[in-house]
């Protein structure tokens, strides 16, 4: 260790430093700093104290030990209790950069690129000569600093407001405030689609995990129709080859003459998709078969660009994690999961509770309403 600041205390100092730990009504790294100091003082006279016993005692790094002594020899007895100011000499950010920073995070990413990289915003900040140079990590500290990330991006329905918009959802808003009726269910309606694939995998087993292979084969596309009553915890999921308003107006009529045949009138909530249409019943039946089923239902539609008004989204959501994630390759496959998921969903009762009214849109969502005004 090097031995180059010798350390040599005056009885005044010595003194002031024993009462300074005595009292102990100083920071807890003084009163180390000041037994140190007082080992530091020993060593010329009495040997036992040697710089490693002085580091196993107190825990202490070599580095910091010759720091205490460098700053009693250079500056004093104050400045050997305290603490070096840590200065940053490097620091490129100040006020200045940092608005650049979030001025350039939050414009247009320059010609063939789609979004701004820490490297991007980097070199920026170097052409327009607001930095000489400028690492990326500097540039993510600051991005993080004012939780701005550029690279990130997230799909929402963005909506379309005026009065149509205002009157669809709060119509949809009503129809779920009405008390439970079982021969007037809410329904809600919604599908999706998803590729069957074949995929080889082997089984997890001890140490080791399970393993599947990138490569792929495609099998075709199945398509979901899910009607789901939440005041029932009831849900039924019909699965098709194809996506048309004739699949459609048969799903319709499972509902009306299958699953709820004891019901006067189906309050049924859905999204205006193309085939979303009494129309389609047309198409499928004779015409006095497709006005029997009309006038079992009674349709309400959700606004352009609000799937989250209909709560059959919510649940093809939990279909989605739950089920439909696993590579399937098959119709029948597919259709056994999804049979086995909604027989245990409707047998433990799952549902969702939904809690936003008329009332909270029109204090949530003023904006909406300030359009129409």
């Amino acid at each position: 260790m090097n031995h180059k600041y010798i350390v040599t205390l005056t009885d005044e100092e010595r003194e002031m430093l024993q009462e300074l730990i005595a009292k102990g009504r100083t920071q807890g790294y003084r009163i180390k700093h000041a037994q140190i100091l007082l080992k530091l003082d020993e060593i010329p006279e009495n040997r036992e104290w040697t710089y490693d016993k002085i580091r196993e005692a107190y825990h202490a790094t070599p580095h910091t030990i010759c720091q205490i002594a460098k700053r009693f020899v250079t500056d004093g007895v104050e400045a050997a209790l305290g603490r070096k100011e840590q200065v940053n000499r490097h620091k490129k950010v100040d006020g200045r950069v940092e608005a650049h920073i979030i001025a350039i995070a939050c414009s247009e990413a320059p010609e063939g690129r789609e979004r701004w990289t820490l490297q991007l915003i980097a070199d920026e900040l170097v052409r327009l000569g607001v930095v000489e140079s400028i690492s990326d990590t500097a540039v993510m500290d600051t991005l993080k600093k004012n939780e701005l990330k550029p690279w990130q991006k997230k799909e929402w329905c963005i909506p379309k407001p005026g009065a149509e918009f205002v009157a669809r959802m709060e119509d949809v808003l009503d129809v779920y405030q009405q008390p439970y009726d079982p021969l007037r269910p809410v329904v809600c309606l919604d599908e999706t689609n998803r590729q069957l694939v074949e995929k080889q995998r082997i089984p997890a087993k001890p140490g080791s995990v399970e393993r599947e292979d990138y490569e792929y084969r495609r099998c075709g596309v199945v398509d979901l129709f899910v009607a789901f009553e939440p005041l029932a915890c009831k849900r039924v999921v019909k699965l098709t080859h194809t996506r048309t308003a004739v699949d459609f107006a048969h799903f319709l009529h499972e509902l009306v003459d299958v699953h709820y045949s004891h019901c006067e009138k189906i309050v049924l909530v859905m999204d205006n998709l193309n085939i979303h249409s009494i129309a389609s019943l047309y198409k499928a039946f004779e015409p006095a078969q497709a006005r029997r089923i009309i006038q079992r239902l009674e349709i309400h539609y959700t606004p352009i660009h609000a799937s989250w008004l209909n709560m059959a989204e919510i649940e093809i959501g939990i279909l989605s994690r739950q089920c439909l994630s696993q590579a399937l390759s098959s119709f029948e496959t597919m259709q056994r999961q999804v049979n086995a998921w909604a027989m245990y969903r409707n047998s433990v009762c799952s549902t969702v509770r939904w809690r936003f009214s008329s009332d909270d849109a029109r204090c949530k969502l003023r904006k909406l309403y300030l359009i129409i005004l």
